[in-house]
């Protein structure tokens, strides 16, 4: 009986080894086939794609700020309202502007009234040089004529005398008339109604006037969602006083902050895949817009100084812009700020990594402030029409 137990017992370790040497097998080849895998997929998908996490939405906001001094008596949008290009806003208490408004309008029409009996005053002065220009040839003539019968005692000396100062009356009123010519053209001379000095100050003093009224009403310059409103009614704000801000959410991009390493393949135009944190099953689409022309510490307020003894060497991070795909923008719409997971395609490595073309067209714009000032034209044309209808050509202060 004591002789069979230790052959049971060894036959036990044997399997135990066995089992042992099976199983760290299977973990080996387990462990080479992932290896493998990861090899291969890096080899064939994993080395064309950048990866990052330090990656935010940006985007443009339109800070808002007071034109005028003036008492805001109304506030039309609050935040997180979206508010539509053109939409009043804000507006002020208009009893100051308007009554500067009255008082340049009454100055352009006065203006205009003098400047055109200016130019009847140079129309008069002609009419009486050729008045005083005839008088002076008769006189001449009277005098030639008279002339040649002093000698034959047909004129008298007396009468001659007469003669002689009469042609010399009329030359000197015609030399007056000439003078007075010239100054009532020195006046208006190579100008029209218009154009002339007096009015262009009266008409920029009314432009000035009008803008300044038609300002204290504040309309929206993008649509967008209103922001950080810190104005209150009531309030007396100065010019340029921050009022609120307008966020145009549809025109957001992701700055996909890079480590310096992987910028080397990095292309303008490559294909871009994102991730929101704020939507856990949503894939965006894009493409790289432009790379940075400098790091964040570059542009900070307190630069860098490496040209130090205690120099330490900081991996840097590069800006790259991602434009998405606007209709996937307006499905799912991101607020700026927001965490994104970024990976980029650089398979198609063929592209600039700068811009090499100057963009010449205007990326943003707004009409509100041009439609200000046509507004502004089309008063003073009014105002020229009505003061001088006879000289009144249209459009003439269009800038």
């Amino acid at each position: 009986m004591m002789a069979v137990e230790p052959v049971q017992d060894d036959h036990h370790d044997e399997r135990r080894k066995h089992n042992r040497n099976v199983a760290l097998s299977v973990f080996l080849i387990l462990f080479l086939l992932i290896g493998l895998i990861w090899f291969f997929y890096w080899l064939l998908v994993g080395r064309f794609h950048e990866y990052t996490d330090d990656a935010y939405v940006n985007g443009n906001m339109v800070q808002l700020m007071s034109q005028i001094p003036g008492t805001v008596t109304q506030i039309n949008a609050d935040d997180t309202q979206l508010v539509t290009e053109g939409q009043v806003l804000i507006k002020f208490d208009p009893a100051d502007t308007d009554v500067a408004l009255q008082r340049a309008t009454a100055s352009l029409a006065e203006t205009v009234r003098q400047v055109r009996q200016l130019f009847e005053n140079a129309e008069r002065a002609k009419a009486t040089l050729v008045w005083r220009k005839a008088d002076f040839l008769k006189a001449d003539l009277d005098l030639k004529r008279r002339a040649g019968l002093v000698g034959n005692s047909a004129v008298s000396k007396e009468e001659y005398q007469h003669y002689l100062t009469q042609k010399e009356t009329a030359e000197a009123q015609y030399q007056i008339a000439l003078h007075d010519v010239k100054s009532a053209e020195a006046l208006v001379a190579n100008t029209h109604i218009y154009t002339h000095p007096l009015v262009q100050t009266a008409i920029a003093n009314f432009k000035i006037a009008y803008l300044n009224a038609a300002r204290t009403t504040v309309l929206a310059p993008v649509t967008g969602y209103v922001a950080k409103r810190s104005v209150q009614v009531g309030q007396r704000v100065l010019v340029n006083t921050p009022m609120l801000a307008i966020v145009p959410l549809h025109e957001v991009w992701v700055d996909a902050n890079y480590k310096e390493s992987q910028l080397s393949d990095l292309r303008i135009g490559q294909p871009v895949t994102l991730y929101a944190d704020a939507y856990s099953d949503v894939k965006y689409h894009g493409r790289v817009y432009g790379i940075n022309a400098g790091t964040g510490a570059v542009f900070s307020l307190l630069p860098p100084q490496n040209a130090t003894g205690n120099w330490i060497k900081i991996v840097q991070r590069l800006p790259v812009r991602i434009l998405i795909d606007p209709e996937e923008l307006k499905k799912y719409p991101l607020q700026l700020g927001l965490s994104m997971r970024v990976t980029t395609d650089i398979h198609d490595t063929r592209g600039s990594r700068l811009a090499q073309v100057a963009e010449n067209k205007p990326l943003y714009s707004t009409r509100i402030y041009a439609e200000q000032i046509e507004k502004a034209n089309e008063t003073i044309d009014g105002i020229l029409r009505d003061n001088s209808p006879d000289m009144f050509i249209a459009g003439t202060t269009d800038d």
